[in-house]
């Protein structure tokens, strides 16, 4: 019945059209554009190469996991600032029982530890009324020494079987590793075009066959998770009533929902993802590793943000983050040094954007900004190792500084709801 109601007020988003696929096509197209051309001003080929590109795909899942249950909750009105937590007890629960029964078993016990925290936070804030903020703090706070003390007793205690396999109080004994796989054929048809070096042609061959080239099945799964979503929150009446939960949870419960059981639905889901994602971790290295989700957890919940509470806007924020992520960890300072150009000419074009729409303040200032960068990279030849370590998460405070205005959160998000109690 909720299913057809349809909201007389402006559409979400602020009633602003829509991205369209011949529009997000187009951006790719630039984007790819741009990456070539600096490719070839910066003769920086691993810009392009397939090997950085699988590793970005390889840094950006588990912060799209986490991203992605950000988004569950938050659309269910809940704010999950917990989701590192999460992290952290499915990676280990996932190297808990991966040196024990394989990897596969690691990903279902890393889904159920993250499930296992979220209900955690939606006793917490859901049924007791705890501030979302305090909950998710106390969860993250409480996961680091929960996985810190078992470490230690399941992994690191004298004489365990798991210390005499090669587990300690840091990290658990090494599971079997799931072999990644290939397109034949097309892989190595791409791989040929690659070797080229053609301008724009070769660049796009060794970006698209990082998607057919060594792939996890992790990944693949990770990418119907993304779809599921969409089509499950956006395209049936059980999302339409979970995400009217973080919009007018009281108008909500006058049509006979219930909000708590969706709220709880929401949460668990957004742990279990959180937990695959540090299951994602695990396998990755074959083991439970102390410090290994590195505030990933809080990465997703800036992709959640940049990406609009959106299935797409995530996947594309987690595509960034994890690019950049990988830069700084395998091209060092002189790649990461030639993406001060690529910003600046992208700054260019959205300057350009800014003018045609009226806005020409923000224009100019954009203008500015990428003069700087380009500046900044015609007198130096390198980036001081400092600023190639932070360059993940500066781009972060820039991505949201330049689409803060276009963000539009669900409108009970963080609120306290009680049945029963009017709007």
């Amino acid at each position: 019945m909720l299913a057809r109601v349809r909201p007389r007020g402006p559409v979400e988003g602020g009633g602003r059209p829509g991205l369209t696929y011949p529009k997000l096509l187009l951006l790719i197209a630039g984007a790819l554009f741009l990456l070539s051309l600096v490719r070839v001003l910066t003769d920086e080929n691993s810009l392009t190469a397939t090997s950085q590109w699988t590793a970005a795909m390889t840094f950006a899942v588990p912060i799209g996991l986490a991203g992605l249950g950000g988004l569950w909750a938050e659309r269910a009105g809940v704010i999950n600032i917990g989701l590192e937590g999460m992290m952290m007890l499915g990676l280990f629960a996932a190297g808990w029982i991966g040196w024990q029964h394989g990897p596969w078993a690691a990903v279902v016990a890393g889904v159920i530890g993250g499930v296992l925290g979220g209900l955690v936070h939606a006793l917490a804030t859901v049924t007791f009324g705890v501030d979302h903020i305090v909950s998710g703090v106390a969860i993250n706070i409480l996961a680091l020494g929960v996985v810190q003390f078992l470490a230690k007793q399941w992994f690191g205690g004298e004489g365990s079987e798991a210390a005499a396999a090669g587990g300690n109080d840091k990290q658990s004994p090494q599971m079997e590793r799931i072999e990644p796989f290939s397109v034949p054929g097309v892989s190595d048809w791409l791989a040929d075009l690659d070797e080229q070096r053609w301008f724009l042609i070769s660049d796009a061959a060794g970006v698209l066959r990082a998607v057919v080239h060594n792939v996890s099945w992790l990944t693949v799964l990770a990418v119907l998770l993304f779809v599921g979503t969409y089509l499950l929150l956006w395209r049936t009446s059980f999302g339409l009533r979970l995400r009217s939960c973080g919009e007018n949870p009281q108008a909500t419960e006058s049509l006979g929902v219930n909000v708590y059981l969706y709220k709880y639905v929401a949460l668990a889901v957004s742990g279990g993802l959180a937990g695959l994602g540090g299951a994602y971790l695990a396998v990755l290295i074959r083991m439970y590793q102390d410090g290994q989700t590195g505030g990933r957890g809080y990465l997703g919940l800036a992709t959640m943000i940049f990406g609009n509470w959106r299935p797409g806007g995530v996947a594309a924020g987690a595509g960034l983050f994890g690019f950049m992520d990988a830069l700084q960890t395998r091209g060092g300072g002189a790649v990461v040094h030639a993406t001060l150009l690529l910003f600046a000419l992208i700054l260019l074009g959205v300057a350009g954007w800014q003018y045609y729409r009226g806005r020409w303040v923000v224009a100019v200032a954009l203008v500015g900004v990428a003069a700087l960068l380009w500046l900044w990279y015609s007198v130096t030849e390198t980036m001081p190792l400092e600023l190639v370590t932070a360059s993940p998460y500066l781009t972060t405070l820039l991505v949201l500084t330049l689409f803060a205005q276009r963000l539009r959160t669900p409108r009970a998000i963080g609120k306290p709801y009680r049945r029963g109690e009017g709007g």
